[in-house]
């Protein structure tokens, strides 16, 4: 049998993760989201919304989290005005998620800004910034990697796997996913 030569025992957690508030904010923060957000019970959006706005996300006018939206660190998530955050939506924030205006990220959509270093085998962590820009849509169980800028107008199609930037206007589908057209008619 071939030994690994992977070294969980040798992983720190401190080092590259700053989860940039206190254990007690943290914990606190984790009960909120349990009862909150993660419960399939029909709060208000605006309870959400004044939740995550309490715990230091910046959450723009008439934003919409539906039911059962997983948001790991509220302080390192920005959300534009307008913007429609689908039910069972996880956003893993080890670094800054910036959302734009009028975006939509459909349900089962995940946005993750976290990683792990897979060449290393103390499997450090590999974080990086997202970037979802005005009016681009993450349609329903498509995946945005660390360190992605989707830009304006952009869509994820449904199911895609996005480890790559995506220009304005267009779409991607597929794993990996890949250009396969322009959102409107006009430009393509």
């Amino acid at each position: 049998m071939t030994q690994t030569r992977v070294r969980n025992d040798l992983f720190d957690n401190k080092l590259g993760h700053d989860r940039g508030a206190t254990v007690f904010v943290f914990a606190a923060w984790y009960l909120v989201k349990c009862f909150f957000f993660l419960s399939p019970l029909p709060w208000p959006s605006r309870v959400r919304v004044w939740w995550l706005r309490l715990f230091g996300g910046r959450v723009g006018r008439d934003v919409y989290l539906k039911p059962r939206v997983n948001i790991h660190y509220p302080w390192k998530i920005s959300i534009g005005d307008y913007t429609w955050v689908g039910e069972e939506v996880c956003i893993i924030n080890f670094e800054s998620v910036d959302i734009g205006k009028h975006c939509c990220l459909s349900q089962r959509a995940t946005v993750c800004a976290g990683n792990h270093d897979y060449r290393d085998p103390a499997m450090r962590y590999r974080n990086a910034p997202i970037t979802l820009a005005d009016g681009c849509w993450i349609a329903c169980g498509a995946f945005v990697g660390p360190g992605i800028t989707v830009g304006v107008d952009a869509m994820v199609s449904a199911g895609s796997i996005l480890n790559a930037n995506v220009a304005d206007r267009v779409i991607v589908q597929g794993n990996p996913a890949k250009p396969i057209g322009y959102r409107y008619k006009d430009l393509g």
